[in-house]
């Protein structure tokens, strides 16, 4: 408790610090947190059809995508991971498809899907089953010789071989890379939102940017911090249940 104490009070600090930075600067490109804190309640509070218009939908869209992209690369990665000969051969073509950057197939997209959530929702999954795809492989191959021929020889099927020791093997690395995607999506939700879109969070920032709105504009950038933090820790209390069976350190334990 006092570690969670210090860290929210380093917060507070670095708060009141840019508080009076703020007030110092008096400069429209740098409002203080109090400014920022008004915009935000008049945007989402007072007009709420900003939130249901727009926050929503991109909430919907970014945790739709990394559902999909989550269940593709972890099944994939497990049945990768399991296979030498798969892997071989998958290799290049994995390092090829990840080595481009997803904001640079929008356009494809754009010809494919049209601008629209099927677009979006494309982007992100290509951004972000890579940090899935490839824990889940290293995970797969991390499980302990024992277990495998202990399975062999009891010659368990193949369903509860899988679901049963390469799954709970590779849970550890698996959810490591589900916290990756997760970051990854929320950074890709707003790039997307940005190019093509006619709603969204990343809509809302460009078009204070362009009404020179800066206030708002900071509101909807301390919105995506705030999002980023509460998906966050909501999958960090989403593992701690599910790796519960795993020993944990003393500063794992107080976190």
């Amino acid at each position: 408790m006092n570690k969670f104490l210090q860290r929210w009070a380093v917060f507070a600090g670095l708060v009141a610090v840019w508080e009076a930075l703020g007030l110092l600067a008096d400069d429209p490109f740098f409002p203080p947190p109090s400014e920022i804190a008004v915009a935000a309640w008049e945007w989402w509070v007072l007009e709420p059809e900003n939130l249901t218009d727009h926050v929503l939908p991109s909430i919907g869209r970014l945790l739709a995508a990394w559902a999909i992209a989550s269940v593709i690369g972890v099944a994939l990665g497990l049945l990768l991971g399991r296979s030498d000969r798969a892997m071989e051969y998958a290799n290049p073509l994995l390092v090829f498809l990840r080595s481009i950057p997803p904001p640079a197939l929008v356009p494809v997209f754009l010809l494919l899907f049209k601008v629209g959530t099927s677009m979006q929702v494309a982007t992100i999954v290509f951004g972000v089953i890579w940090p899935v795809l490839l824990n889940s492989v290293d995970g797969a191959r991390s499980v302990d010789v024992t277990k495998v021929d202990t399975s062999a020889v009891f010659q368990i099927r193949r369903a509860q071989w899988v679901f049963g020791v390469v799954l709970p093997a590779a849970s550890p690395k698996i959810f490591a890379g589900l916290r990756v995607s997760l970051s990854l999506s929320l950074v890709l939700m707003v790039i997307s939102e940005l190019v093509a879109a006619d709603n969204g969070i990343g809509w809302q920032l460009m078009q204070a940017q362009r009404d020179f709105d800066y206030t708002r504009m900071w509101a909807g950038v301390v919105l995506l911090g705030v999002l980023g933090y509460g998906l966050n820790t909501a999958l960090l209390a989403v593992e701690r249940r599910a790796l519960a069976w795993q020993p944990r350190s003393r500063d794992e334990q107080h976190a």
